[in-house]
């Protein structure tokens, strides 16, 4: 028998209109453009109540009047997209050789993509805190010229990040116990709107989510190509975290377990392990595998240039090049399929480097996830982003307009 407890359960009306409002932006944002009235019968709100939201967020400037009309017998209805211009959302991305950050408003266009030059692997924390605020403040100040109101700044970074938005542990950094939130909101003299730090994986995942060709995939999966390969995992439409918000660390999976250990088989990880996905398929793990003598002149610090030299020789035909593509491919497959077995995603897309050099590593992950995983063939798709090296940053806009889009109005 269910128990329904009244005295504890009512309803708070301004509750209720934060959720409508949320429902109603959803709406839009999926079937723009439309009417009111289609607002009203497929979300089942009344068609009262849906003016009255409607009319709100117009005057807010989440929602604008297009001026065109549904084909239909009866009064032409005008017709809603979302707006959102007058808002903007940051998102900042440490990357293996550059720091990333990306504006975008409510509709999902992005307003600027700025990249700058870093090595954040030899940086140090209080130096990479440094660029990320001035890079910041530079993004800041272009927008709100423009006379958008910054709502939210997010980061995504390649390590651990704890509920306060500390990186308890970040190995391709070689960051322990770094309280990056607080650090980048005192650099930024308390800039008066929310600064957050998450994975870049679940910035990455959360940007396909809404932006990418799988959008709206109830169970996907974004692989990270960086220094360290990272895993978002969305699973019933839900981003899976886990107990401590530590999920996705794939790139630290043995991925060179099945033979005896030895240096030249299990290269070490960053983390202090051998055998790891990241030491296989990182950016320097790859560009160390196919391209011996990039290291001749000192450490790689830029790996663009090193990259597309890979994919110059992989389409020449370059056979030492390709087979060693296809060696990490394999090893790439042998993670996926872990996942394949555990989470069971309709689709796993790889970004970074990993999507660049797609058409070489691929077809040998491919054939790997088929050969080790239970479920019969056919069932997961494996794919590259098309999302570019920014998805991490898109994602963090995103992220940082999330209160808007749950209903919540910005400040007046």
């Amino acid at each position: 028998m269910i128990s329904i407890d009244r005295s504890v359960q009512t309803a708070d009306l301004g509750d209720v209109r934060v959720a409508n409002r949320a429902v109603v932006l959803r709406h839009v944002r999926l079937h723009a453009p439309c009417s009111r009235a289609d607002v009203a019968a497929r979300t089942g709100l009344n068609k009262a109540t849906v003016s009255s939201l409607v009319g709100e967020l117009i005057e807010r400037g989440l929602l604008r009047e297009t001026g065109l009309t549904e084909n239909r017998v009866g009064r032409p209805a005008t017709m809603l997209v979302l707006d959102g211009a007058r808002y903007v959302g940051l998102g900042l991305q440490i990357g293996a050789d550059e720091l990333v950050v990306v504006a975008a408003d409510l509709s999902g266009e992005r307003l600027l993509t700025w990249r700058r030059a870093f090595a954040a692997a030899t940086a140090g924390p209080e130096e990479t805190v440094r660029a990320l605020a001035a890079l910041a403040r530079r993004a800041t100040s272009r927008v709100t010229g423009a006379g958008r109101t910054v709502l939210g700044l997010t980061v995504g970074v390649p390590g651990l990040v704890d509920a306060d938005g500390a990186v308890p542990l970040a190995p391709a950094l070689g960051w322990r116990g770094v309280p990056l939130a607080a650090e980048l909101r005192r650099a930024l003299r308390e800039p008066g709107f929310p600064v957050g730090v998450d994975t870049d994986a679940n910035l990455a995942v959360s940007a396909e989510l809404r932006h990418g060709p799988y959008a709206g995939t109830a169970d996907l999966v974004h692989l990270t190509g960086g220094l360290a390969v990272g895993a978002g995992l969305v699973s019933g439409g839900r981003l899976l975290r886990g107990g401590r918000g530590f999920a996705g660390e794939i790139g630290h999976l043995p991925v060179l377990a099945d033979g005896p250990p030895s240096a030249t088989a299990d290269p070490a990880c960053r983390c202090g392990r051998r055998g790891c996905l990241a030491a296989v398929a990182g950016v320097d793990a790859v560009v160390r595998r196919v391209l011996p003598d990039a290291a001749q002149d000192g450490p790689v610090t830029d790996y663009l240039p090193e990259i597309e030299r890979i994919q110059a020789l992989a389409r020449a035909g370059d056979e030492p090049v390709r087979a060693g593509l296809t060696e990490i491919g394999r090893q790439l497959g042998h993670a996926v399929s872990v996942l394949v077995d555990l989470l069971d995603p309709e689709v796993v897309v790889v970004g970074g480097h990993l999507a660049t050099l797609a058409p070489w590593l691929l077809p040998a992950a491919r054939a790997e996830v088929a050969a080790r995983t239970l479920a019969p063939p056919g069932g997961v798709r494996l794919e590259p982003s098309t999302l570019g090296s920014a998805a991490s940053a898109l994602g963090g806009a995103t992220a940082a307009l999330a209160t808007v889009e749950a209903g919540q109005l910005p400040a007046a």
